[in-house]
């Protein structure tokens, strides 16, 4: 159902674009797949992770990833989304070129501020466990880093398959090397390398493919580096404003509150983060467009892409929040085990900030399409200021369930904030009718969710059953109520041409 509406989306091109319109097509239904498979097994891991770890366990290991993902993300510097940006521009010759120069300064600056995590653990109140983790795990952020720059290659050149190959491998061996660890009782330490081979994996095969696209190599060009930072101080300062206000709860809980509350909350906040994959997943895609239509002042069609986007944000994600409502304890349950049960009221808070991303991204990424990243800087730093105060007081008194509340503040604040910034800037103000076609049809979802005994929800295979069911009620109704239509259908068809 997902890849017909972004198939749909993908016809308001010219027919003169037939041959565009079938990669676009191609690369998104390699993606949705690639990523369905890549979620599957990071379940998967998760799953293993938190039975084998514990709450307290998987809190070390949460409050670990958390602290080094600060140096991580501060050391992007914007050059994930630039990237894109820079080489979508049809005005640009030498792409080539500008790729080995973020390549370099990617390596430079993950080297550098991935470097700082193991002296900056040193002052805070961790145990030594935590401490050495934090020495090992700096090890498989390094590697991310450095794909990020050959991800924006494949998604300007359409060939998305390469990083989702690359990516479901990294996975099959994070689950594996993850296995044999356990077997070995290896600890919490077996599990973080785990993810250093996994994300060395990913990248050597990302990079092989990379070289059959473009000759990326180290470059030290002044001029282009000039060029890379005007374009991305803006967005490496709203980037770490985000990460403080994004990742301070679980730092914050961690000093305030148990470390089995830290796993708790984690195992909520995890879901929801691989759900909210699907919307970077997909705006990733239709970045370089929104950015051509503006750069050739086609802003019908920017209104058109950014309209379609909109709607297909709200579709997916108004139902993710409802039914969420009905199963929240029970998936925890299914993905972390029964220990972490007590984080289904989190992920039922969590959910409602996760509609809210779906439908930020597509006017944060707006506002990165039309250069107007240095006029939100005050909206994330308003963000990260009045979150973190609420951290401080929401945490100590309500635990993780505070850190929830504030999540969805936070997402809040910056979908207004972007939002005004877009329409201000581009007239764009999105038709809302789908909003009430969605909550019709996830109503209904729901009432069909409500008609069985909640005793059938404690079984995980009837829970699936159950979930998969409600799906299938959803688009039905969704359809019987106009929010997709027979020719969204249609595109599905195998004889259907692009």
């Amino acid at each position: 159902m997902i890849i017909f509406y972004i198939l749909n989306y993908i016809l308001f091109l010219e027919k003169k674009q037939m041959e565009l319109k079938k990669k676009i097509a191609y690369n998104t239904i390699i993606q949705i797949i690639g990523k369905g498979l890549s979620v599957f097994l990071g379940v998967i891991s998760l799953a293993i992770m938190t039975r084998y770890l514990g709450t307290e366990g998987f809190g070390e290991y949460s409050t670990i990833i958390t602290f080094v993902s600060f140096f991580a993300m501060s050391a992007d510097l914007g050059l994930n989304l630039i990237t894109t940006k820079m080489i979508s521009d049809p005005n640009e010759k030498n792409s080539d070129k500008i790729l080995s120069n973020l390549f370099s300064i990617r390596f430079f600056s993950a080297l550098i501020l991935l470097g700082l995590a193991p002296l900056f653990i040193i002052f805070f109140p961790y145990s030594d466990v935590i401490k050495i983790g934090v020495l090992i795990a700096t090890l498989s952020y390094i590697f991310p880093a450095l794909n990020q720059i050959l991800i924006g290659l494949f998604q300007k050149t359409l060939q998305m398959e390469k990083a989702m190959i690359a990516e479901i491998i990294g996975k099959v061996f994070l689950v594996i090397v993850i296995f044999i660890f356990i077997k070995l009782d290896w600890g919490l330490n077996g599990v973080l390398w785990a993810a250093v081979i996994s994300a060395f994996i990913n990248f050597v095969i990302n990079w092989l493919f990379g070289k059959k696209s473009a000759k990326i190599k180290f470059e030290f060009d002044i001029t282009i580096w000039k060029k890379i930072f005007r374009n991305s101080w803006p967005l490496a300062v709203t980037i770490i404003l985000n990460l403080i206000y994004q990742k301070s709860d679980i730092i914050i809980l961690s000093l305030f509150k148990n470390i089995s509350d830290v796993g708790i909350y984690s195992s909520a906040y995890k879901t929801t983060e691989v759900i909210n994959t699907i919307p970077y997943m997909f705006i990733g895609i239709m970045l370089p467009f929104f950015t051509s239509a503006w750069i050739n002042k086609n802003i019908d069609f920017l209104k058109k892409t950014a309209q379609k986007s909109f709607d297909f944000m709200i579709i997916l994600s108004i139902p993710l929040l409802i039914g969420t409502q009905f199963t929240a304890k029970e998936v925890i349950s299914l993905i972390a085990g029964k220990n972490f049960s007590d984080g289904g009221m989190a992920l039922q808070i969590l959910m409602l900030s996760t509609v809210l991303l779906f439908i930020s991204c597509v006017f944060s990424h707006l506002v990165i399409a039309i250069e107007k990243q240095k006029k939100v800087i005050g909206l994330y730093a308003f963000t990260m200021i009045s979150s973190l105060l609420l951290y401080f007081i929401l945490i100590p008194k309500f635990s993780y369930l505070g850190a929830a509340i504030v999540t969805v503040y936070s997402n809040l604040v910056i979908l207004i904030g972007s939002y005004y910034c877009v329409r201000k800037n581009t007239g764009f103000k999105p038709n809302i009718k789908i909003i009430g076609q969605t909550l019709l049809a996830s109503l209904g979802m729901a009432g069909f969710m409500a008609s069985f005994p909640r005793h059938l929800y404690q079984n995980h295979y009837l829970l699936l059953v159950i979930i998969f069911s409600a799906i299938i009620v959803y688009f039905f109704l969704l359809y019987l109520f106009k929010g997709i239509s027979k020719d969204d259908i249609k595109t599905m068809l195998p004889n259907k041409k692009l």
